[in-house]
Formats: C-alpha cells, sequence, structure tokens
C-alpha cells in the first residue's frame, strides 16, 4: 500500500507512524494556549520530531466539542509563521489541520504536504480539489454534524457501517475530483460525533475498514471517551492501550500528544506482533 504527500512517500506493511500534534490554539481541550506563541509551538515541533514523530501536525482551530470557530484571517495568522518556519528544518511530512480551504491552500504554499480535514462531511468540494492540484495527501475523517453540534445526542443504528458508507462515498468523491486513492488516509473520527459507546464499537473493528484498501488513521490521544470510561484524568494508558490494539488491527498510523512513549508502545506491540506470525 502506498501512501504520497507530495514529495514524501510511505510504503506499507511497514512500521506504524507516528502522528505529532501541534495545537497553535488559546483553548485546545488538552494543550490549549501551551504553544500559541509561534516560537513556543516551532520549538514543541522540533521536539516531537526529536522523540520520533513521523508526520507533523500544525492546527490553528481548537475542534473540541463545543468549539467556538475561528475567522480565516485569525487561523492563518496562528499557523503560518509555524509552518514557515518548519518546512525548511524538518525532513517530515507538515501536516495542516484545518477545515477551511483557504488555509489549507495558503499552509501547502507555505510547505504543508498532507490536509488533515475533520470537515471531510462537507459537500463542497474545494478542499479535494486542492489535494488534486497539489498533491497534498488528504485525511478524509468522519464527523456526525460539525465541532459545534457534534455530540448532541448523536445516534447510529450500525457505527461501524455508517463509517464505512460514509469512506465508501468520499472515496469515490475524492477520485471522482481528481484525488488519486494514494493521496487519501481514512479516519473514523473518534469522538466526533460519537459516544463512549459508539467509541469503543469502533475501535473494537477497525479491521473492517481494512476493507477499502488505504492507511487509516486514529486520534484517540487524551480524549474524554477515556476519562470518563477509566474514571481518570489522566488518560495516557488508555490511549496507549487503545494505540497497540489499533496496530494490531490494521492502523498505519497514530496521531498523539504524547509521541515518545506512543512511539514506544507501538514498537514494542510491533516486535510481539511480528513473533505471533512466525511460525
Amino acid at each position: 500500500m502506498l501512501l504520497r504527500a507530495r514529495q514524501f512517500r510511505f510504503e506499507f506493511p511497514g512500521p506504524a507512524l507516528v502522528m505529532g500534534i501541534v495545537n497553535v490554539t488559546p483553548d485546545s481541550f488538552s494543550d490549549g494556549g501551551k504553544f500559541l506563541a509561534p516560537e513556543a509551538a516551532v520549538t514543541h515541533a522540533l521536539d516531537l520530531v526529536e522523540e520520533g514523530a513521523a508526520i507533523l501536525d500544525i492546527g490553528g482551530e481548537s475542534t473540541r466539542p463545543g468549539a467556538a470557530p475561528v475567522e480565516e484571517r485569525e487561523e492563518l495568522r496562528r499557523v503560518l509563521p509555524v509552518i514557515e518556519a518548519l518546512a525548511p528544518r524538518v525532513q517530515v511530512p507538515i501536516s495542516i489541520d484545518t477545515m477551511k480551504p483557504g488555509v489549507a491552500r495558503a499552509a501547502v504554499a507555505a510547505g504543508a504536504s498532507l490536509i488533515n480535514d475533520v470537515g471531510a462531511n462537507r459537500q463542497d468540494p474545494a478542499m479535494w480539489r486542492l489535494s488534486a492540484e497539489t498533491g497534498a495527501a488528504y485525511v478524509c475523517m468522519h464527523m456526525r454534524g460539525t465541532p459545534q453540534t457534534m455530540q448532541q445526542d448523536p445516534v447510529y443504528q450500525d457505527v461501524v457501517a455508517e463509517i464505512g458508507a460514509f469512506f465508501a462515498d468520499r472515496l469515490a468523491q475524492l477520485n471522482h475530483c481528481g484525488v488519486p486513492s494514494e493521496q487519501i488516509i481514512l479516519d473514523p473520527g473518534i469522538g466526533f460525533g460519537k459516544t463512549v459507546e459508539h467509541n469503543l464499537q469502533v475501535l473494537g473493528r477497525l479491521e473492517t475498514f481494512g476493507r477499502f484498501g488505504r492507511p487509516l488513521l486514529l486520534g484517540v490521544s487524551r480524549k474524554s471517551f477515556i476519562g470518563k470510561l477509566l474514571g481518570t484524568d489522566n488518560r495516557l494508558a488508555g490511549g496507549l492501550a487503545c494505540a497497540c490494539l489499533a496496530l494490531e488491527a490494521g492502523v498505519k498510523i497514530i496521531r498523539t500528544h504524547d509521541v515518545a512513549p506512543t512511539l514506544q508502545a507501538l514498537r514494542m506491540a510491533e516486535a510481539i506482533l511480528a513473533r505471533r506470525k512466525t511460525p
């Protein structure tokens, strides 16, 4: 399986990739405000690469439940200096975490090579055409509603089947817009319009999405469903458990705040799984 992101290429099977999160926001649920200053965000990103991040995900708008939208000009003010500073200094793909085609276009021009789009449920094809035009990889994430509405009593008949139908539809639309399958990553959107039970059902059946033949990305890092389930504010251990089980189910990219422990957990799990397959 091949993944292309402009000048970058990844081939699977191979070691899972860790995507390090850099929130350039004042209100993200876990680290809002810590890296709002461009210098702090750049330093943090370089630290994540040193820890082993294979992708850096830069975001300037919180998508936590109920988060207020950010104007495009403000989002650009937050993320562009960070991307411009990082692009000549890192040898890993830079991802722009945005729902706005205008922000994505400017970010790609500044050096980003991947678009992480939590708003892939829209019908407007502008973001998809941008991916086709630029060769930037595209993360297609499932979400019910918007960040402002997604947790207002989400209901599914079969959450896994509905996500699968969403992926099938979006893959067809992306291909129709000229985005080659090799540029597409699928993300089931843990926590985006889903209850604790929905999240567990998706995590328990991740292998069903392997039928699409595209890399799966999973983002569970520090999310509230872990704290609700375990009754703790420390969500690292729960996130690592999800990451290792996701690896066994075929997930190729883990998005996380905690790069070093996540990478160690994945490499340990990979070593064990390799022995399982040895006669």
